[in-house]
């Protein structure tokens, strides 16, 4: 790898062309000074030149040095960033992390931000309209970008999860949510809609068709054999059949999606009613819940069922969220304005969002607090020699320059006294 750093060598600027210029100056006043040298005020001004030039060279080098090579000579200790930025790039995310952004001074900046303000000015600022609007375009984001494949991995780790946990319980807690927010009505017309609806799809109605044979097998298996006699003769006159099954089960989710009196969807509601108190204290219902948890997480046409239904549901999102009044959107943005509300309502509780908010960074700081330096280590380490060049000498390339215009101009004057001193003493 080369040592030398194009963005510097290339590198135009004022400063640097003053530079330059106060080093030929005084080379210039020293050329012109050399014939009278024999007088004080000749030996003066090339004393002056002489001294001006050695500063500025040697302030050229060392300027030089921290960058490249100069002349390409391969001096020692020369192309200091290059040959260090690795050691430069540790040391500067320790001094980062250890001196400037402590976790104590992290913590007092922290403490300062008024973000209860914040939240009450930002509360103003913003009306239903806009949240209406947010939400349209993150439901509509959610609904194109999360692909099937995203989907399915989700619903593998939830059968994960449900697979290691009591499901009777969580399912008691979301039915008394939904009750109170009535959200059953709404749900089981959606769900029966788009249920009935994806029946019309011969690949999920050939799944809920191996459904409603796998259901009459196993009823057939717990039947008598008398019992199991009758039913073999029922299906053999196409009394059972499963596509006979199938269509009544679409053409009554279409009444139920279409009718709000509907009979079975008065006594699903009341059945909902009372479920949960079931869900908690009936032993065997909680057996059969767990049964048929873990059955339907075994079964692959129950899989298949899970995956239509989802993209049935999607549908019918896509549908809802894409028309002008969209009961989804509207919902959600209706929970979001009362949010929003409270907190322009009541102080109390933004200062309680501030102090929660705060707490938790701060814990966050505390924890994670030793990984800014190597953080910041990464950071520069990423530049590269060549971009650490480039960036130092972005932010301090002028100041450098006029180091070397400084060297010029201080070594120029310190030549002259020198030069004054000798003829004071020599003439004492």
């Amino acid at each position: 790898m080369s040592s030398r750093a194009p963005g510097l060598r290339h590198a135009r600027s004022p400063s640097r062309g003053l530079a330059l210029g106060a080093l030929l100056a005084a080379a210039g006043l020293a050329v012109l000074a050399f014939p009278f040298r024999a007088h004080w005020w000749g030996g003066l001004l090339l004393a002056i030149g002489e001294a001006g030039v050695v500063g500025g060279l040697a302030d050229w080098f060392a300027v030089t040095a921290l960058f490249r090579r100069p002349l390409g000579l391969p001096i020692p200790h020369t192309a200091v960033i290059p040959a260090n930025w690795e050691l430069l790039a540790s040391r500067v995310g320790t001094m980062v992390g250890d001196r400037v952004l402590t976790k104590t001074y992290v913590a007092e900046e922290i403490a300062r931000l008024d973000l209860a303000g914040l939240l009450a000015t930002g509360a103003a600022r913003i009306t239903r309209a806009d949240l209406e609007a947010v939400t349209r375009t993150v439901a509509q984001w959610l609904v194109t970008e999360v692909t099937p494949g995203a989907t399915g991995e989700l619903f593998a780790r939830v059968r994960r999860l449900l697979a290691a946990q009591p499901l009777a319980p969580l399912l008691a807690d979301l039915l008394d949510a939904v009750r109170r927010q009535a959200w059953h009505d709404r749900a089981l017309t959606a769900v029966a809609a788009a249920i009935s609806d994806a029946l019309d799809r011969p690949a999920f109605r050939e799944t809920i068709g191996e459904v409603v044979d796998e259901l009459l097998r196993r009823y057939r298996d717990g039947m008598t054999g008398g019992s199991r006699f009758w039913l073999g003769l029922a299906r053999a006159f196409g009394l059972v059949h499963r596509e006979r099954l199938v269509t009544a089960l679409q053409t009554g989710l279409r009444e139920m999606a279409n009718d709000p009196a509907h009979p079975l969807r008065q006594r699903i509601g009341e059945a909902i009613a009372e479920l949960p108190a079931r869900l908690r204290t009936d032993a065997r219902l909680i057996a059969s819940v767990e049964a048929l948890k873990a059955d339907a997480l075994r079964s692959p046409a129950g899989a298949r069922l899970l995956e239509d239904a989802v993209a049935a549901v999607r549908q019918a999102l896509a549908a809802d969220i894409a028309t002008i009044d969209s009961e989804l959107v509207g919902w959600i943005a209706d929970r979001l304005d009362r949010a929003r509300q409270a907190l322009l309502a009541d102080a109390a509780l933004r200062a309680e969002l501030d102090a929660w908010t705060k707490a938790r960074v701060i814990e966050l700081v505390e924890r994670h607090h030793g990984r800014l330096a190597v953080f910041i280590e990464n950071g520069v380490r990423a530049l590269g020699p060549e971009g650490a060049v480039r960036l130092i000498e972005e932010h301090a390339g002028d100041d450098l320059q006029y180091i070397r215009v400084n060297g010029t101009v201080v070594g120029g004057l310190a030549g002259g006294a020198i030069y004054l001193l000798h003829l004071l003493l020599r003439t004492g």
